[in-house]
Parts: structure tokens; sequence; C-alpha cells
């Protein structure tokens, strides 16, 4: 079975999570990256006219990428990793969910937060965007170890 771990990190505590599943699964490592970086002020999410407040607020927007290459479709598991904004998943994922051809592989959300749950409604949201089997995803602290991450990720390769 063929994986790829893919994330979006405003801060890089998503991006440090992804790069221990990476290595402790053997997968490559795909950045999703927004065209336009997220600077802080668009992360405040205290300001209703921030960028991320303004996207969040609608479920229809879709950032664009920086590029569309990460390799899918090589992949018949692709692991997706975020932080929880407002809820669910930023806006920039499902940017990238709706970019690429999913069709016969299926995907795994796994998310940070300071303190939400992965929510409910991500892997619904995936599955109709994406048009692909989404699994079961988690929430992990930031902290959590390549064993913990390995044997989580193990039921799905």
């Amino acid at each position: 079975m063929n994986a790829l771990v893919t994330c979006f990190s405003a801060s890089g505590v998503t991006a440090g999570l992804a790069k221990r599943l990476a290595e402790a699964i053997g997968a490559p490592l795909y950045e999703i990256r927004p065209a336009v970086p997220y600077t802080r002020a668009d992360l405040d999410w205290t300001n209703s006219k921030s960028r991320s407040s303004v996207e969040m607020q609608d479920k229809a927007c879709r950032p664009a990428l920086a590029d569309t290459d990460a390799p899918v479709a090589g992949a018949d598991v692709i692991f997706v990793g975020y932080p929880v904004w407002w809820y669910r998943e930023p806006s920039v994922i499902d940017s990238f969910l709706s970019a690429y051809d999913f069709a016969g592989k299926r995907i795994v959300l796994f998310a940070t937060s300071g303190g939400s749950g992965i929510g409910e409604e991500a892997p619904a949201r995936a599955a109709e965007i994406s048009k692909a089997a989404v699994l079961p995803g988690k929430r992990f602290s930031a902290g959590a170890s390549a064993d913990e991450l390995r044997a989580w990720a193990k039921q799905y390769l």
C-alpha cells in the first residue's frame, strides 16, 4: 500500500507532526501551501475581518494553491493533516481536496488543535469535496510520538 502524507500548517505545529508521521510510516511528505501565504494578521481569529475569519465563514471558499504538484497519483492512501480552525478544516484544505482526482483512493484526516477535536463535519465535507473514501480521522497533540503515529496509521496501510 503506497501512502502519502500531506499537510497544511500555518505555524509549523501540524508540519512537525506530519513530518514525524511520514518518517514513521516511510511515506513522502507534501506541504499544502496557499498561493498567498498567511500572515499573522491573516490568522487573527479575534478580528472578524481577518483573512482566515472571512474564509472560514464561507464554506465554498477555495483559496488558490501555490501549486498542484502533490504526488497523489502514486498513492493509495493519502493522509491529510491540518490545524483545526473554527472547529473545522481550513479552507485551503478544501482547495487541495478539490484540486486532484482521488478516485479509488482513501483519504485519512489528522489534525492538531489547542483544544477542539477534529469535528464530525470534516470527514463528510472531505468526502463530498474529494469524491473519495474518507476514513475516520484523529486529532493529535503537537507532541504525539512517532510510535503513537505509526500505531494509528498502521490500520490504514
